[in-house]
């Protein structure tokens, strides 16, 4: 079998490149239109549909609540039992409070609703994308005067940005509870003690250092979503591919950037 050239390496790296950086530059025109439709879509008397803002807002955040709502308890509890069990060797678990507020406001919350919204929201905007590529829906909205990226794109984006916010609030609650239920018990701490003790940890700089960061995860699924699906070739089987890819892409994209987030903030 002969042996890959270093040229034909080199070519099979700088096309790969290209696309990538072609991907890029086409997520950007999609968001810089969406936001384009956004600002003087009614002037040019083609407004954002508000009532699909709100049909994407209840599939994207109503629906999701109660996976949500199970994930974020059991990570909660998670938290409490291991940051108690790590305390405990130092004498110090009743300070396990500070460490669950800050894990869970700053970092866990929009983290794993990030995580959620783009393998069930994220995949489905592309899965639609893709199907209506293939059956040619979207050169139909643009013959009939329909611009794709307003019609399609931007109730999307506007119902990503916020609603995954207010998942990421709703995560906040719920994992903070679970995790005071059974640190309360173990610490023999009343319920009460532990939400002052939340409180007096918790300031608002960290509540928005995790909404922001679900901000920019909300766009990105949203982009990411729209770009994989608009790239759709094959049928079916290029429909399930792109999902994947979608998947894939979204969350890799939001585990970089929690990263990159975490590091600029904690400099």
């Amino acid at each position: 079998m002969p042996q890959p050239s270093a040229a034909g390496m080199a070519e099979r790296v700088g096309r790969a490149t290209v696309r990538g950086l072609d991907e890029l530059g086409f997520a950007a025109v999609l968001l810089a239109q969406s936001l384009y439709w956004l600002a003087a879509g009614r002037r040019q008397r083609q407004p954002v549909r508000i009532a699909a803002v709100f049909t994407q807002a209840r599939e994207i955040g109503i629906d999701a609540l109660p996976i949500l709502t199970i994930l974020t308890f059991t990570i909660g509890v998670m938290l409490a039992i291991q940051g108690i069990y790590s305390l405990k060797a130092f004498g110090a678990e009743s300070r396990v409070t500070t460490g669950i507020a800050l894990s869970v406001v700053r970092e866990f919350s929009s983290l794993i609703t990030g995580i959620l919204v783009a393998g069930r929201s994220g995949s489905a905007l592309a899965a639609r994308l893709g199907t209506m590529k293939i059956n040619q829906e979207i050169d139909a909205l643009t013959v009939m005067g329909i611009n794709p990226v307003r019609y399609l794109v931007a109730p999307p984006l506007v119902a990503m940005v916020v609603m995954v916010p207010a998942l990421t609030m709703w995560a906040h609650i719920v994992s903070l509870f679970a995790a005071g239920l059974y640190a309360s018990t173990q610490l023999e701490l009343s319920f009460d003690a532990y939400l002052t003790q939340i409180f007096e940890v918790l300031r608002l700089a960290d509540l928005a250092h995790g909404l922001a960061k679900a901000t920019i995860f909300s766009v990105l699924i949203t982009i990411i979503g729209v770009v994989n699906g608009a790239m759709v070739t094959g049928g079916a089987e290029g429909v399930g591919r792109m999902t994947t890819r979608s998947v894939v892409h979204a969350i890799s994209a939001i585990v970089i950037t929690d990263m990159i987030f975490a590091f600029a903030v904690a400099r």
